[in-house]
C-alpha cells in the first residue's frame, strides 16, 4: 500500500471514529425518562467545568410512626424541612405516608397492587411480614455491588450487625437505619415527687412496689401509667424475664417466655397487686398512645416506660404544666436475678429498599443515601439550616435554641428522627451535648441502659406456623391476643392464677404446637436464627 493509499485509509478510519463518537453521544443523551433521576454535578470534559443536574425525582414510602409533626401535617411534600433537604441534595421526593397503626395492612395492599414506590421503608430486617415475600420474590434489588461502587461511607459508618439484618440468600437488600445501643428504653420517674415521699431511688421489684404506694398515698392519679397490650408499659415483666413476646430455650426446646418455667405467673401476680391497690391506670388495657402521653404530659403520673431519648423533651412539656416537675430515667427494676430493663431492639429500626423495576438512576440514589451519614447532613437534620436555626462562631461552635414548646420539640424531633434515613439511632448527640441534662442523659445510655435489657430468639424468615395463626402471633412488643385476653383476666381478678395454664393450652391448640416445633428444629439447625449474646 503506498502513502496515498495509506493517507486515505486513516482518514476514513478517523472519520469512522468521529461518526462512531457521535452516535454514542447521541444514544447517551437524556430522555425525558432516565434523565428524572439525576441531581448532582458532573464534569463536562469538553471545558472541565461541572454542570448542575437535574433534580433526582423518586418517589419512597414511609411509616409515620406515630410522630406527632408527621400525623398532623397537612401535606408532608410541601413541609420546609423536606423542601430545604431536596436543596440541599438537589432531589425532588414525592413521600407516600403509611398509617402507623396500619402498617402492615396497608403494606400488603401496596405490594400486592403493584404501585410500589422507588424506594419502601420496611421496619427492620428483610423479610418482616410488612413485605409479604416481596424480597423473596424479587421485588427489591441487590445492593452490594452498588454500596461498593456508591456507598462507601455507609459500609463503614454502619455496624456489620445491622447489614446482616438486611441480607437475604447472602446479598445486602436494604440500607438499614441502626443502634448502636439496643437498650433504648428506660423507666422514667418524677424525681420531684420522689423526693417528696422520703425514699431512694428503687431498685428491686418490692423497692418499686413502696415507691408506688407512696405516690399513690401522695395523691399522684396514675403511680405507674399503664398502656393497652402493655407496649411501653411492661417494664416489670422486664424484672422476671418475662416479656411474653419473647422467645428463650428451655428444656430443650424453643418456647415462649410465658411457657418457661412459672416466672411469668410471678409478674402477673406482681400486675394484679399493682391493679388491686390502684398503682396501675385502672384503664391501662384500652389506654391509647394519645391518652398514655398526655396523662403524662399532663402531670398525672409518677412512673412511666419511655424511649431515653425523649425524657428531656417530655420534662419541657410536662413543665408547662407542673412547673416543679422533674424527670429523670433510673435504673429499671430487677428481679430474682439480679437483672431487669426492657426488651432489646433489634439492631435496624428502619430498613430500606430500592424497588428492582424502578426508573430511577440507582447509582445516585444510593449517593443520595451514602450522603445521609455525612457531617453536612448530620448539622442538617440536627440543627436545621445555618443562619436560620442555628449559627457557628469563630471557632464554628453552634449555636442553637433548644425548643422548650412542644410544636417546636415535636419539629426538631421530625426532622432528626423521621426525616433522617440513616443514622445511629440511640439518640442525636449533637443535642444532647449542648446542655448539662444531655451530657448526663447520654451518661446515662452508656452507664445504666447499656447493661440491662432483655433479650430474645429472634427468626428471620418469621416462624410460619406464626404468621398463619394471627391470634397467637405477637408483634416485636406486644403479645398475642390470645395470651393478652386472658392475662388480663388474671390481672383484674376475674381468674385465679392457675389460670394462665389455660391460656397456654389455648395458645397451643390454636397453633402453638406447631410454632414450637418449627422454631425448636430452626434453633437446632441454625436456620435464620438470631440467638442472644
Amino acid at each position: 500500500m503506498n502513502r496515498k493509499h495509506l493517507g486515505i485509509t486513516a482518514l476514513i478510519f478517523i472519520l469512522a471514529l468521529l461518526l462512531a463518537a457521535c452516535s454514542t453521544k447521541e444514544t447517551t443523551q437524556p430522555t425525558p425518562e432516565n434523565n428524572q433521576n439525576e441531581n448532582t454535578t458532573e464534569t463536562d470534559p469538553k471545558d472541565n467545568e461541572e454542570v448542575k443536574l437535574d433534580p433526582l425525582k423518586f418517589s419512597i414510602s414511609m411509616r409515620t410512626l406515630a410522630t406527632a409533626y408527621v400525623e398532623s401535617h397537612p401535606d408532608i411534600n410541601e413541609d420546609k424541612w423536606v423542601k430545604s433537604l431536596e436543596e440541599m441534595t438537589n432531589t425532588d421526593m414525592t413521600i407516600r405516608l403509611i398509617p402507623h397503626r396500619e402498617y402492615v395492612e396497608r403494606m400488603t395492599l401496596m405490594l400486592a397492587s403493584g404501585d410500589i414506590p422507588d424506594v419502601v421503608q420496611a421496619s427492620g430486617g428483610v423479610l418482616g411480614p410488612e413485605l409479604a415475600g416481596a424480597v423473596e420474590a424479587g421485588v427489591f434489588m441487590p445492593l452490594d455491588d452498588l454500596l461498593k461502587e456508591h456507598g462507601q461511607n455507609l459500609l463503614k459508618v454502619i455496624p456489620q450487625e445491622a447489614w446482616d439484618q438486611v441480607t437475604y440468600d447472602g446479598k445486602i437488600y436494604a440500607i438499614p437505619d441502626y443502634l448502636a445501643n439496643r437498650s433504648r428504653r428506660g423507666t422514667a420517674i418524677r424525681m420531684d415527687l420522689l423526693e417528696q415521699t422520703g425514699l431512694g431511688i428503687p431498685k428491686t421489684t418490692d423497692e418499686y412496689l413502696d415507691v408506688l404506694r407512696a405516690f399513690k398515698q401522695l395523691g399522684v392519679e396514675n403511680p405507674f401509667q399503664g398502656r393497652e397490650s402493655f407496649k411501653y408499659a411492661d417494664t416489670f415483666f422486664g424484672a422476671f424475664d418475662a416479656f411474653p413476646y419473647q422467645w428463650e430455650y428451655y428444656n430443650g426446646e424453643v418456647v415462649p417466655k410465658f411457657m418457661a418455667g412459672d416466672k411469668i405467673k410471678d409478674a402477673l401476680e406482681y400486675h394484679r397487686v399493682l391493679y388491686q391497690e390502684g398503682l396501675i391506670h385502672q384503664e391501662f388495657l384500652t389506654t391509647p398512645q394519645p391518652e398514655y402521653r398526655s396523662n403524662i404530659i399532663a402531670g398525672k403520673a409518677g412512673m412511666w416506660s419511655m424511649n431515653a431519648e425523649e425524657v428531656l423533651a417530655w420534662e419541657s412539656e410536662i413543665q408547662q404544666n407542673v412547673p416543679e416537675a422533674r424527670v429523670a430515667i433510673i435504673p429499671s427494676p430487677v428481679g430474682p436475678d439480679g437483672h431487669g430493663g426492657h426488651y432489646l431492639y433489634n439492631s435496624v429500626i428502619r430498613s430500606f429498599l430500592i424497588n428492582s423495576k424502578t426508573k430511577v438512576d440507582v447509582e445516585r440514589l444510593i449517593q443520595y443515601f451514602d450522603w445521609q451519614v455525612s457531617d453536612e447532613a448530620e448539622m442538617f437534620f440536627t440543627y436545621g439550616v445555618e443562619g436560620e436555626t442555628y449559627t457557628l462562631d469563630a471557632n464554628g461552635n453552634v449555636n442553637y435554641e433548644i425548643p422548650e414548646d412542644s410544636n417546636g420539640l415535636n419539629e426538631q424531633r421530625y426532622r432528626s428522627y423521621w426525616l433522617w434515613l440513616v443514622k445511629d439511632a440511640t439518640y442525636t448527640k449533637g443535642i444532647l451535648e449542648l446542655t448539662e441534662d444531655g451530657q448526663e442523659l447520654i451518661r446515662i445510655f452508656d452507664d445504666i441502659l447499656a447493661n440491662e435489657g432483655r433479650d430474645s430468639i429472634h427468626y428471620d424468615p418469621p416462624i410460619e406456623a406464626l404468621q398463619s395463626n394471627p391470634d397467637i402471633r405477637p408483634g416485636s412488643d406486644i403479645p398475642s391476643s390470645v395470651w393478652m385476653s386472658g392475662a388480663a383476666r388474671i390481672i383484674l381478678g376475674q381468674e385465679p392464677i392457675e389460670y394462665h395454664d389455660k391460656i397456654v393450652e389455648e395458645w397451643l391448640n390454636k397453633g402453638g404446637r406447631q410454632a414450637i416445633e418449627e422454631s425448636t428444629k430452626r434453633y437446632n439447625e441454625n436456620n435464620g436464627v438470631q440467638k442472644p449474646n
